[in-house]
């Protein structure tokens, strides 16, 4: 069982940034495709990003791309997503996710491939 965990949620200011923090307790994810996804109220969840296991090889949601950067520490025990250029439409409940599946071909973005998810991180973008 893998348990995760966030930090770094909170309110800022349309054009802001922040940054979120997954880890895993007592263990690395390196062995984990790892993934961000959000919910917004009244909202499906939804995908934001994906790293591979290697580190190496990233992939976006569309209306993130180009201001939201997903990456890993070199000790594979910590995943971030750093936020800049926020909107209030980023408002949502934010949660990291580890999938046992190989992500070396491709890129998984569906929330059913993953199996461990953390609780989530509020991100508040105020107008």
């Amino acid at each position: 069982q893998v348990q995760l965990v966030e930090s770094g949620g909170g309110l800022v200011q349309a054009g802001g940034s922040l940054r979120l923090s997954c880890t895993a307790s007592g263990r690395t994810l390196s062995s984990y495709t790892m993934g961000w996804f959000r919910q917004a109220p009244g909202k499906d969840r939804e995908f934001v990003a994906t790293i591979r296991r290697s580190g190496i090889g990233t992939y976006y949601a569309e209306s993130v791309k180009g201001r939201f950067t997903i990456s890993s520490d070199n000790a594979k025990t910590t995943v971030y997503l750093q936020m800049n250029s926020l909107k209030p439409d980023d408002t949502a409940v934010y949660s990291c996710a580890a999938s046992r599946f190989n992500s070396d071909s491709g890129y998984y973005s569906n929330s059913n491939s993953y199996h461990y998810w953390g609780q989530g991180a509020q991100v508040t973008v105020s107008s």
